[in-house]
């Protein structure tokens, strides 16, 4: 059995329980017990900004690592054959290790909007700012996590077709810094989401 059959199994689990519980709620008269409102303010904002960070952070990672893993299996296996490109090659890696330092600034730039807040006055608008945070360390995270893979991708192929003619590594090398946009459209995306989102009593 392969992984599109499980996929396609967990996809309908998951759509069948979700229709069961829905109609369950629904035709009970119990559907006030399914409040995401409750869900969204029973965490501080604290924790919804500190996931947002951690996110950021896990995920850039995670990406650039499947890029270094994806670009570096094939500069070692190409350089077998030829080993001009391991040298030449070094750039993907390069690349991919930026996807990981995108993440690590944003999750600095996150942090440093966070203090101490102890007035009740002021809850509303720390909410907005968690929630703002959450939402802009999830972006830059999926943005390069997807960059990663991408650049993985055009790495690994760059360095198989280098090893066979040499001319195609510069016309290949356009698309990978094409690929690694992503990960800074993702900064910028994160970076005016979080713009103005101060967890503090200075509201």
């Amino acid at each position: 059995m392969g992984y599109g059959n499980l996929s396609i199994g967990a996809v309908s689990i998951t759509t069948s329980l979700s229709i069961y519980f829905g109609l369950t709620y629904m035709l009970t008269n119990y559907g006030f017990r399914f409040d995401i409102g409750w869900y969204l303010t029973s965490l501080t904002p604290y924790m919804w900004a500190c996931i947002g960070i951690s996110l950021a952070i896990s995920l850039s990672v995670v990406g650039a690592a499947t890029g270094i893993y994806s670009t570096g299996v094939s500069i070692v296996g190409g350089g077998v054959k030829a080993p001009r490109i391991r040298t030449k090659n070094l750039v993907s890696i390069i690349f991919c290790e930026a996807v990981a330092i995108y993440g690590i600034i944003m999750a600095i730039v996150l942090s440093n909007n966070i203090e101490n807040s102890v007035l009740d006055s002021v809850i509303s608008k720390n909410y907005t700012a968690g929630f703002k945070l959450f939402g802009a360390g999830l972006t830059v995270g999926l943005s390069n996590l997807f960059c990663g893979i991408a650049i993985g991708a055009v790495g690994s192929g760059a360095a198989l077709a280098d090893a066979q003619n040499s001319s195609l590594f510069v016309k290949i090398l356009i698309v990978e810094i094409f690929a690694s946009a992503i990960g800074l459209f993702g900064l910028i995306v994160s970076i005016l989401q979080s713009s103005g989102a101060r967890i503090s009593d200075k509201n």
